[in-house]
C-alpha cells in the first residue's frame, strides 16, 4: 500500500470519527458546557494484555500529533484501552468500538509477537483495519512493510501505518549518507 493510499485512509478515519462525534449535535444555537471528548482506541499487542501500560501508545499518538498529523487532535483526548486477544470479552468488544490498534514493540520479537497477535485475532474475528502504533524505529520501511503486506496477504487485515513527514525522510536519509 503506498504512503498515498494510506494517507487517504487515515484520513477518511479520521472523517469518520469527527462526523461520528458530530452527528445528531442539536443545530439550535445553545449554551455548551465544555465537554470533555474522548475517542477510544482498543490496544491489541501490549505487554501485559489488559493490565498493560498505554504510556508508550500515548507517545506515539503524541509524536504524531507534533508531526502534523491532525486527526489525531489532543493526544490526552484519547482513551486507550489495552485488550488481549484472549479475552472472553473481545466479540462483545468487537460490537461495540470502532477504533482499534495494534502495538509493535521495537524489540528483536516485537514483529513476531506483532504477527501472531493477528492470526490469534483472524482466529477470533478481529476487526479488519487497525491502525499500526510504534515506538520511533530507525528504518520502518523493511519490518513495518513487511508486516503490513503479510497481514493483507495472509490474514486479511488491513493495517494503517503513519507515514513519517517528509522533512523527517530527508533527514532520515542524510544521516545515512
Amino acid at each position: 500500500m503506498s504512503q498515498i493510499d494510506q494517507a487517504a485512509g487515515l484520513r477518511r478515519w479520521a472523517e469518520a470519527e469527527l462526523g461520528a462525534e458530530t452527528a445528531g449535535e442539536d443545530a439550535t444555537p445553545a449554551p455548551a458546557a465544555p465537554v470533555a471528548t474522548s475517542r477510544v482506541l482498543m490496544v491489541l499487542g501490549l505487554a501485559g494484555g489488559e493490565n498493560a501500560a498505554t504510556q508508550a501508545v500515548h507517545d506515539a499518538l503524541q509524536r504524531w500529533h507534533v508531526q502534523g498529523q491532525r486527526w489525531v487532535g489532543t493526544p490526552e483526548a484519547w482513551r486507550l484501552v489495552p485488550v488481549s486477544v484472549e479475552s472472553p470479552y473481545l466479540p462483545t468488544l468487537l460490537g461495540q468500538q470502532a477504533h482499534w490498534a495494534l502495538w509493535v514493540g521495537d524489540d528483536g520479537d516485537g514483529f513476531r509477537r506483532a504477527y501472531r497477535t493477528l492470526k490469534r485475532l483472524a482466529q477470533r474475528g478481529g476487526p479488519k483495519r487497525l491502525l499500526l502504533v510504534h515506538p520511533p524505529l530507525a528504518s520502518r520501511a523493511g519490518l513495518l512493510s513487511n508486516l503490513q503486506q503479510a497481514a493483507a496477504e495472509f490474514l486479511g487485515f488491513e493495517l494503517w501505518v503513519v507515514p513519517v513527514p517528509r522533512r523527517a525522510r530527508r533527514v532520515a536519509r542524510e544521516d545515512r549518507a
